[in-house]
């Protein structure tokens, strides 16, 4: 598996990257919130290991920030902590399941192929998104209307995908362009307003059926049906 590792103890994240890398995962390891939230953001793991004490922004507000964007990867939290209420908020902000440190490194891995067999399962369930007379396969990355297949770039599928796991509710220029972009929003340039238009024109114009994205004037984009 690919593993994302956020974790400030220097030490710990390198134990951790070399016990999973003898199991032969591939990890990335941050010592920063804001880092390592946006390397979840650009990239795609099956796992991610986060810590809870961690600079920059700590790792239940990374949590909650993930699962506010709708990115369904299985967060194992990390914590030496021993407070019920710290680890209640992070499974509140959206953690699958919590390790204590120390811990036994059999633990770990036997906890994250739990993870792994759930993330599979959930995968199969949620291989096809659909909206209205609109799909999108998740798994071949390719998206059809009125069964006619329609050919996206990466960021149009990535923003199409952001719009249908978010469908009735209203994404602002600022949550689309860190999902998407991996970027603070600027407010100096239209980028996003442009993809949006190349997306409509490519699953509205010339098919009968209605239009699906609209604009929420100063507040952003929903994916609807009237």
């Amino acid at each position: 598996m690919k593993i994302l590792v956020i974790e400030d103890e220097v030490k710990v994240g390198a134990f951790i990257k070399r016990g999973l890398e003898e199991h032969h995962h591939q990890v990335d390891v941050y010592t920063d919130g804001m880092k390592g939230q946006q390397a979840a953001l650009e990239q795609d793991y099956d796992l991610i290991l986060l810590d809870l004490m961690l600079p920059g922004i700590n790792g239940t507000t990374v949590c909650r920030n993930l699962r506010a964007l709708e990115i369904p990867v299985p967060i194992l939290m990390l914590t030496a902590l021993n407070a019920t209420q710290d680890i209640v908020e992070g499974l509140n902000a959206g953690a699958d399941d919590y390790l204590a440190k120390p811990f036994h490194f059999s633990e770990l891995i036997a906890r994250i192929n739990a993870l792994s067999r759930r993330k599979s399962h959930f995968h199969q369930e949620q291989a096809v998104l659909t909206f209205a007379d609109l799909q999108l396969n998740t798994h071949t990355k390719t998206a059809s209307r009125e069964g006619q297949e329609i050919v996206l770039t990466a960021k149009e599928y990535a923003l199409l995908e952001l719009l249908l796991r978010n469908t009735g509710k209203v994404l602002s220029r600022a949550l689309i362009s860190e999902a998407v972009w991996g970027l603070e929003f600027d407010t100096g340039t239209n980028t996003i307003d442009v993809y949006v238009n190349y997306l409509r024109n490519k699953i509205e114009k010339g098919f009968t059926g209605e239009k699906l994205i609209h604009t929420v004037v100063g507040m952003g984009y929903v994916m609807k049906q009237k």
